[in-house]
């Protein structure tokens, strides 16, 4: 009896780890996705193309900030720091949850960005999985 109940445990241990094993790569590809979704629009701020960024950004983005204002702001704080010289990925961080942000899936990253006009800024850039499986850009904020 006692050796039942210890293969009961042993096979609850085994898929608590496999389960655990399975959302962690599941969060690893979500990281991955989130990434390549930020260098690309990061590739369009940094060629000046505010309005393409505007457009491949969420749907939470869009509809907290019109896209006139988006290229405003960005002509403001983005521009005046000339073009970048280095960026380099500081940290990449899943989550399901953000201050003013709906339930979902979130990466926040940070890259540390030079530009011709300031060193040592950091760059950070939250990627959300949007309501199409997409990841996109629902967050910038420049340091």
């Amino acid at each position: 009896m006692k050796r039942a109940r210890s293969l009961t445990s042993i096979a609850a241990i085994i898929m608590v780890v496999i389960c655990a094993a399975a959302a962690h790569a599941d969060e690893g590809a979500d990281v991955d996705g989130a990434q390549a979704a930020a260098r690309a629009w990061l590739a369009q701020i940094d060629a000046g193309h505010y309005g393409q960024a505007w457009n491949s950004t969420s749907a939470f983005f869009q509809h907290a900030m019109p896209a006139a204002q988006f290229e405003h702001s960005l002509d403001i704080v983005r521009k005046p720091l000339g073009a970048v010289t280095s960026r380099k990925l500081k940290s990449a961080t899943y989550t399901t949850s953000l201050p003013g942000a709906p339930p979902g899936k979130y990466v926040v990253i940070q890259y540390r960005t030079d530009f011709a006009g300031k060193r040592d800024g950091v760059e950070t850039i939250t990627p959300m999985l949007d309501k199409d499986g997409r990841w996109r850009v629902s967050g910038y904020y420049i340091r």
